[in-house]
């Protein structure tokens, strides 16, 4: 099972400073991957702007959203901006789609409100395929991205069977949400279902997140609770409490996840802390 490591753009009034440092870190400990969490209506970074500035530092280490909501955003641009990013990291993008709605202070745009959100996915991603294969978009002649962009791979998070049906549709895997391994369980296995009825080969990539701190427990779960309230203090309180402490805290989510075969396990960090990189790295080794 491969390791990755988070972003901290989702953390409240985090100082966007970090970003590069974080992400150049990350590639020198080894993670297999740097990962972001968000949306809209909250104090942090944007998720494409943390991937971008990611990939301008980096070289080697994977790129992924866990997950992007992209129903929040028009579909032209955000393929463009995705597209963008991929060809900036030399196609290390990965992207890890969600729907949304359970938040909808955090639809924004003018046409696009939290409603209706299955149908307009569905409709999204024809449009990006339509981007990336560099056609006409604005009703013109030109294309919105350079000649020889790739189509970004793609992952669907969700609990609907809509969403394990997109998987196995436009997608190359499954990322879960940020619960216990005996509660992603079942997603793991609706998604391998969802494959083999599809008819694809082999087996969807399975992606596990989960949150760790180190030295401050505390105010990581203070983080966490903070950014999942809008979803009620119930749901928040839950994911707090999972919030994994130290290298034994690492160690039994490594196994708990390896258990029910994710083939990736994402540690967010739960406080923007550059020396969480480290001692994450070393509880890992």
């Amino acid at each position: 099972m491969k390791i990755g490591i988070g972003i901290p753009n989702q953390i409240r009034d985090v100082n966007p400073t970090i970003i590069p440092e974080w992400a150049s870190r990350a590639e020198r400990a080894g993670f297999s991957a740097l990962a972001t969490i968000g949306r809209i209506a909250y104090p942090a970074v944007l998720d494409t702007i943390a991937l971008a500035a990611a990939a301008a530092v980096t070289k080697t280490i994977g790129l992924t959203s866990t997950v992007l909501l992209a129903t929040t955003t028009p579909p032209v641009l955000l393929a463009k901006e995705l597209a963008g990013i991929d060809g900036l990291s030399g196609g290390r993008l990965t992207l890890g789609v969600g729907i949304g709605g359970n938040r909808p202070d955090d639809f924004v745009v003018d046409g696009l409100p939290a409603k209706g959100l299955g149908k307009r996915i569905d409709s999204d991603l024809a449009v990006y395929q339509d981007v990336w294969s560099g056609r006409p978009v604005g009703g013109g002649t030109n294309s919105a991205v350079p000649t020889g962009t790739r189509a970004v791979p793609l992952l669907f998070g969700g609990s609907a069977p809509a969403s394990y049906r997109r998987m196995a549709e436009w997608g190359e895997g499954y990322v879960a949400g940020s619960v216990p391994a005996p509660m992603v369980e079942p997603s793991f296995d609706a998604a391998r279902q969802a494959w083999k009825e599809a008819g694809r080969d082999g087996s969807p990539r399975l992606v596990a997140i989960a949150y760790f701190a180190h030295d401050d427990l505390a105010t990581g779960q203070d983080n966490v609770r903070d950014y999942y309230s809008a979803v009620g203090s119930d749901t928040a309180d839950f994911i707090a409490g999972n919030v994994h402490h130290g290298a034994a805290g690492v160690q039994a989510a490594i196994e708990s996840f390896s258990a029910i075969g994710a083939d990736e396990l994402i540690f967010h960090p739960a406080v923007p802390d550059l020396n969480e990189i480290e001692k994450l790295a070393e509880a890992v080794r």
